[in-house]
């Protein structure tokens, strides 16, 4: 990978983080580690440079869900969970506190390789480095604006700082306006990988937190609209 990549591994267990650093370091990158979900806190307010996140969610103390939640306080790094819990509540708990994937124990090196590189790769494209030309705001509706490479959208005036995924789903329904978005057609577009029966959930807890941040009424959504028995379709807002 192109510059170098900078990696916060976090799991309890000090083998895991030894294999995640070796392998790491191998493909050129730097690695810090963190034994549990509150030093994964505190790393990540004190080194905001960091690209991406790997993270354990059966921790003692603060757990990887929690720790997740809070590091999206501040935070728009990608993370990727790295655990042996593999149930789909599991999954959409963990994308639910804004998780940007998953990977189950055990797992194959070159599977997180691939994953490493497709979450920093995008993190890096939206907004994870400097340009010499910021691209300008995009208009998603009559009161709401998309600030791209700096991960927020502005409301009415509000600033409201979305994820890497948030921003990439979004950006995905601009670039087909007026089109009803199926779920298999959401996840291999912003995902980039193989659709199972089990993404439709990993797209609904998504399309979820964007209409909780984005709607008036996510229970009754007019931006995002659901078009019954086909997908979903980004609408003007009256």
């Amino acid at each position: 990978m192109a510059d170098r990549v900078h990696i916060l591994a976090v799991d309890d267990e000090q083998d895991i983080r030894e294999i995640l650093r070796i392998l790491l370091e191998s493909h050129g990158c730097a690695v810090a580690c963190a034994a549990n979900g509150d030093e994964a806190v505190s790393y990540m307010e004190q080194h905001p440079q960091t690209d991406l996140v790997i993270m354990d969610i059966m921790m003692p103390g603060l757990d990887g869900i929690e720790a997740c939640a809070r590091i999206r306080e501040y935070s728009s790094a990608p993370i990727l969970f790295l655990t042996a819990k593999t149930l789909e509540d599991d999954k959409a708990q963990a994308y639910g506190a804004g998780g940007d994937d998953y990977l189950g124990k055990p797992f194959s090196q070159a599977e997180l390789m691939m994953k490493v590189e497709s979450l920093v790769r995008r993190y890096r494209v939206y907004r994870g480095k400097p340009k010499q030309i910021e691209a300008p705001a995009m208009k998603v509706s009559k009161r709401l604006v998309l600030c791209e490479e700096k991960g927020y959208v502005i409301r009415d005036g509000e600033v409201i700082p979305l994820t890497n995924k948030e921003v990439e789903i979004l950006r995905f329904f601009m670039d087909n306006p007026g089109r009803v978005i199926d779920a298999r057609m959401l996840y291999e577009g912003v995902w980039r990988d193989k659709y199972l029966p089990s993404s439709t959930n990993t797209v609904m807890v998504h399309i979820l937190n964007l209409r909780k941040k984005l709607e008036r009424d996510y229970t009754n959504p007019t931006l995002i609209r659901t078009v019954w028995g086909k997908g979903y379709q980004l609408d003007e807002e009256e």
